[in-house]
């Protein structure tokens, strides 16, 4: 846990220390991203501490339908989103970091569903996909990626969390503005 107490009156917590039974697959710690490269050096999923209670919850209601989550991404260094606005300057998909994205905050997560055994459920795309295969209105896909696309968007936004329409697996967590956006070194 960074306890960043002295700057701010709320935590950055690695959500598998709040729920260990989360799976973490941080696509930007590795080169296996829509960038090719490394874009940041740490393995461990950090979010707000609200926001990663929250989370649990999620993962609590999943286990009992026989589900899990698997997070690919949650807080992001300002540098990390610089990288990723000179690659994708278009707000439909990468926050303007002049503005401070949601992930610099520690309050957007992107994620998927998985089964008891760890494999992704089908969706209607791959992750950080900039197509219209991502987008939330998309019916072009096989009706158990449609309905896994809904199951997921409805576990999250029960729990308190906003989906973004071009990304099935972005979700920013409702209440977000109250956290500056932060630059951890890490």
């Amino acid at each position: 846990m960074i306890n960043m107490n002295k700057i701010m009156p709320y935590q950055l917590v690695d959500i598998q220390k709040i729920n260990p039974n989360i799976q973490i697959d941080l696509k930007y710690a590795t080169s296996d991203n829509f960038t090719g490269q490394i874009v940041y050096h740490f393995g461990c999923c950090l979010l707000i501490e609200e926001v990663a209670l929250h989370l649990s919850r999620v993962q609590e209601d999943c286990e009992n339908l026989g589900l899990g989550l698997k997070v690919w991404d949650g807080y992001r260094p300002p540098a990390a989103q610089w990288k990723f606005w000179e690659l994708v300057p278009d707000e439909r998909y990468v926050s303007d970091p002049r503005k401070g994205g949601l992930h610099t905050r520690g309050t957007a997560v992107d994620l998927t569903l998985i089964d008891r055994n760890g494999k992704e459920l089908l969706m209607p795309s791959v992750f950080d996909d900039f197509s219209e295969k991502a987008h939330c209105n998309y019916m072009g896909a096989p009706l158990e990626a449609i309905q896994n696309r809904k199951l997921l968007r409805g576990l999250m936004e029960k729990h308190n969390f906003r989906g973004m329409e071009t990304e099935w697996w972005h979700f920013d967590f409702i209440g977000w503005e109250k956290y500056p956006p932060l630059d951890i070194q890490l």
